[in-house]
């Protein structure tokens, strides 16, 4: 598949663009945890100390956690394929990954605020997991939508008209399959393994 080549091997500009952004979205994510005011720092507070208790006790609906958090992820993924479907939402594409960026940099950097070097292995084994294989695959599936975006200007608005765009359709419909596919693994991974990965560390955060 041509369009898969240029994704994986020709498109390294692409992807280091994607990775800073993500990286400055993280930081902002992170600088964000100073701005809290007092009152939503304790209602934080007050959420993850129920979480930790409900964890601790294994009081998590596993069936349900899994369809939540499948849903979530393929959202993420199919809005990033309907975007990179028309050129208006190639900015679109570039601000869920720098959103992306943001919420995982926010949540680390409350947790190591909050509770030190508790909060930091907590982030190691509750974040870090899952995230380390879903920040690829959303790394991928943007910059085949940008790609793919490209490949609809050149096509429509310049030299190359003529060019049929269905090899390339067919292409980046396949490879978001694929990362939704993946996206379901993961999701699985989040679901029943990280929580109990979380078990060993929320008795350092439950009060007695």
């Amino acid at each position: 598949m041509p369009f898969l080549k240029h994704t994986f091997r020709d498109q390294t500009p692409l992807y280091v663009f994607v990775a800073v952004l993500f990286l400055v979205g993280v930081i902002f994510g992170a600088l964000m945890v100073g701005a809290l005011t007092l009152d939503q720092q304790q209602d934080l507070a007050g959420y993850l100390d129920n979480f930790f208790v409900s964890i601790h006790q294994g009081n998590v609906n596993e069936s349900h956690s899994f369809f939540d958090i499948t849903m979530l992820h393929l959202k993420w993924i199919g809005l990033i394929f309907i975007l990179g479907l028309s050129v208006i939402g190639l900015p679109g594409i570039l601000v869920l990954d720098f959103l992306k960026g943001v919420l995982i940099g926010f949540s680390v950097g409350y947790l190591v605020a909050q509770y030190s070097w508790k909060g930091l292995l907590l982030a190691l084994l509750s974040i870090a997991p899952h995230n380390l294989f879903i920040i690829p695959v959303l790394m991928i599936s943007s910059v085949a939508a940008i790609t793919f975006s490209l490949h609809m200007i050149r096509s429509r608005f310049f030299m190359q008209r003529n060019q049929s765009l269905k090899r390339p359709l067919t292409s980046y419909i396949t490879l978001t399959l694929a990362m939704a596919l993946l996206m379901v693994g993961i999701s699985s991974f989040e679901t029943f393994v990280t929580p109990v990965l979380m078990q060993w560390v929320t008795p350092l955060f439950i009060k007695v």
